[in-house]
C-alpha cells in the first residue's frame, strides 16, 4: 500500500537545501523517517529538477499531515515539535503492580529494535505510572512523549497497557537509533465491548493459533475473545463428568469446506481442548488484558452432544456427529429433566475454568419441529402454561439465566433467545414470554429496529450485525472499507439508549476456514477495522488516514507469517 505521489518541480539550490531538511526530519511513517522514505521512492541525488515526492514530503515543509497516526486513532492526540531518542539501554521505571506490562515492553523494545533495558526506581528514559487517583477511566491512558522521555499514566492496568500499545505504533528506527515523535495522547475506549469470535467446532485450530491471535486483538486493544467451542460439527473442550462430549463429540468422520453445495473432505476431523490448555490460554489473554468469554450453545446447535448421549435428543436416537455445516433439527430435550441435570453440570465446569462474569448460551437458529412433535414436549408447555415453542425457548433460557445469576454469572445469547422471528422456520405465534432482564443480547440478524425494540426494553446490546461483522462472508460482500464505515450505534437510534450498546463483535465463522492460512486471510485485516469502530470516537474516524496507518499492521504481520486478505 504505497502513498499517493505528485510530481514537483524543484532547482538546483531548493533541492539541495531540501534534502538536508528531509535528512533531519524525524517523524514516523509506517515506521520510517520522511527521509528514508522518501530515497526509497526517488533517486536522492541533488540536480534532478522533476521528482515523485511522496505525500509525506508535506511535514517537511511544516504542513500537518496524518505522520502520527495509530490504529485504533486515539480520542485526543495533539503533536509537539521534535523526538525523543532511547538510549541504547532503555530505563524503565513502573508503578507496583505493572511488573507484567513494563515486562510486555521491554520484550518488545529487545526483539523489534535489538534494544537492552534495564527497571529503576530512579529517572528513567519510561515511565509508567498507575494511580487509580487519574480519572483516565478502566481502560484510558494518557501518553507523553517529550524531552524527558516517555511517559504513561493510567488509573488501572489495563489502561497502562494501551499506553504501551500506543507507544509501540509510534517507535520508528532512524539510522541505528530509536525514536518516537513528541507528542500527547489522552484516550479511553468509546465502547467497553470489543470482540473478536473465533468458532472452533467447525474446524478445531489450535492454541497457537489463538495465541497469536490473542497477540494482535491485544495490540489493536480488543478486550473479549468470544471462544465458540461447542456447536452441531464438534465439541472442543473436555468436561470431566461427561467425557463421551470429547471422546465422541470432538470427532466426525469426513468434512466439507464452505457452505451452499458443502464441498467434501473425505477425512476425517477431531480436535478439543484439555482443561490444562484452556487454563494455558486463559493466562495469555489475561496477561494482554483480554476476557474470555466461552459459548457453550443450547439448546439447539448440540449434535455433537446428542451423538455423544442420545439420551439428550428430543428423539433418544443414536445419530452421529454431522460430516457438514448447517442448521439441524436435532435439539435438546428441555422437557427431560436428565437434560437440565447435564446442562448445569457442564456449565459448573465450566465456571470453575472459566474467570468471566458472563457466560454465551448461544440460543440462536433453534429448530422446533422436534419439539413440536413430541408428546413430551406437549405436555410440558402445557404444564408450564407455555403457548408456543418459541415461549418453551425463552422459559428454558430463563431457567439458565437464573442459574447463571445463581453463580455470579451473567447470562448473553443470539438476539433469538428474544423470541425473534428472523427466520424462515420461526415460530409465527405470538411470543407471551419476557425474557431475564439482565441478559445481555447480541443482534446478528434481522431489522436494525430489533435493536431499539431490545434497548427500549432495558437490555445491553452488543451490535454484531451480520452484514458488517461477519469475518466469513468474503472482501466482495464485506470489504474493508464496509468494515471500517460499521457504527455499532444504529443510525436514528434515540440518544437516550445509546449507553444500551455496549460495543460490537467481529466474527470468524469457521465453515470455510479448514486451516491457520483460511483464518488469517478472512481476519487480517478487517480485525484493524473493527478495533477503530469499537475505539475510536466516531468523529476522528478516517479511512485514508486509517489505510495508510494499516501498512506498520501489514509489516507486522507478515513479519509473523500472517497473510491478509484483500
Amino acid at each position: 500500500m504505497k502513498p499517493r505521489c505528485f510530481p514537483l518541480q524543484l532547482n538546483k539550490a531548493i533541492e539541495t537545501k531540501l534534502f538536508k531538511r528531509l535528512r533531519s526530519v524525524p517523524f514516523p511513517i509506517n515506521g520510517l523517517s520522511v527521509y528514508s522514505c522518501f530515497s526509497n521512492q526517488i533517486d536522492m541525488k541533488p540536480g534532478h529538477t522533476t521528482k515523485y515526492l511522496i505525500l509525506t514530503l508535506l511535514l517537511a515543509l511544516g504542513i500537518a499531515s496524518y505522520a502520527q497516526r495509530i490504529i485504533p486513532q486515539p480520542a485526543e492526540m495533539v503533536a509537539g515539535k521534535g523526538s525523543y531518542t532511547l538510549p541504547a539501554e532503555v530505563t524503565v521505571s513502573a508503578s507496583a503492580g505493572l511488573d507484567i506490562e513494563a515486562a510486555g515492553l521491554t520484550a518488545y523494545l529487545k526483539e523489534t529494535f535489538g534494544l537492552g533495558s534495564r527497571k529503576t526506581s530512579g529517572k528513567a528514559a519510561i515511565r509508567l505510572i498507575r494511580d487509580p487517583s487519574l480519572k483516565t477511566g478502566s481502560e484510558g491512558y494518557s501518553l507523553t512523549i517529550g524531552k524527558a522521555g516517555v511517559k504513561i499514566e493510567a488509573a488501572t492496568n489495563a489502561g497502562a497497557f494501551y499506553g504501551i500499545q500506543s507507544l509501540k505504533q509510534l517507535l520508528y528506527k532512524r539510522g541505528v537509533v530509536v525514536q518516537a515523535a513528541h507528542v500527547t495522547i489522552n484516550d479511553r475506549p468509546r465502547f467497553a465491548w470489543r470482540s473478536y469470535l473465533l468458532d472452533e467446532s467447525r474446524y478445531f485450530q489450535g492454541k497457537e493459533l489463538v495465541k497469536k491471535v490473542l497477540d494482535e486483538m491485544a495490540m489493536l486493544k480488543l478486550n473479549i475473545f468470544h471462544w465458540h467451542l461447542t456447536d452441531d460439527p464438534g465439541w472442543r473442550i473436555e468436561i470431566d463428568s461427561y467425557p463421551d462430549l470429547t471422546r465422541i463429540g470432538s470427532k466426525r468422520d469426513s468434512t466439507v469446506t464452505g457452505s451452499g453445495p458443502n464441498r467434501r473432505i473425505g477425512k476425517a476431523h477431531s480436535g478439543f481442548y484439555t482443561k490444562a490448555e484452556i487454563r494455558e490460554i486463559l493466562a495469555y489473554a489475561a496477561a494482554r488484558h483480554i476476557k474470555v468469554v466461552p459459548e457453550i450453545e443450547m439448546p439447539g446447535h448440540s449434535s455433537a452432544a446428542i451423538a455423544a448421549y442420545p439420551w439428550l435428543g428430543v428423539t433418544k436416537q443414536a445419530i452421529r456427529v454431522p460430516t457438514h455445516f448447517g442448521v439441524f433439527q436435532d435439539v435438546y430435550d428441555v422437557s427431560d429433566p436428565r437434560v437440565t441435570t447435564f446442562l448445569h453440570n457442564v456449565l459448573n465446569e465450566v465456571i470453575d475454568l472459566f474467570p468471566s462474569d458472563i457466560i454465551h448460551i448461544g440460543g440462536d437458529e433453534v429448530r422446533f419441529e422436534q419439539w413440536e412433535n413430541s408428546a413430551s414436549v406437549a405436555a410440558y408447555k402445557k404444564k408450564h402454561n407455555l403457548s408456543s415453542s418459541a415461549d418453551l425457548q425463552i422459559f428454558f433460557t430463563n431457567n439458565m439465566s437464573a442459574y447463571l445469576a445463581g453463580k455470579g454469572k451473567r447470562m448473553m445469547g443470539w438476539n433469538e433467545i428474544l423470541g425473534s422471528k428472523i427466520h424462515d422456520y420461526s415460530d409465527t405465534r405470538p411470543v407471551t414470554g419476557k425474557l431475564a432482564p439482565n441478559t445481555i443480547i447480541q443482534f446478528w440478524k434481522g431489522e436494525l429496529d430489533m435493536i431499539t425494540d431490545a434497548v427500549s426494553k432495558g437490555y445491553d446490546v452488543v451490535n454484531s450485525y451480520h452484514l458488517f461483522t461477519y469475518l466469513d462472508y468474503s472482501y466482495q460482500s464485506i470489504p474493508l472499507k464496509k468494515s471500517y464505515d460499521f457504527d455499532p450505534v444504529p443510525a436514528g437510534l434515540d440518544p437516550r439508549y445509546t449507553a444500551k450498546i455496549l460495543g460490537s463483535g467481529c466474527q470468524m465463522w469457521g465453515e470455510s476456514t479448514p486451516d491457520a492460512a483460511a483464518v488469517y486471510r478472512q481476519t487480517f485485516p478487517r480485525i484493524a477495522a473493527y478495533a477503530e469502530v469499537n475505539w475510536t470516537p466516531a468523529a476522528s474516524k478516517n479511512f485514508e488516514a486509517f489505510s495508510r496507518q494499516l501498512e506498520f499492521f501489514l509489516q507486522r504481520w507478515r513479519s509473523m507469517g500472517i497473510h491478509a486478505g484483500s
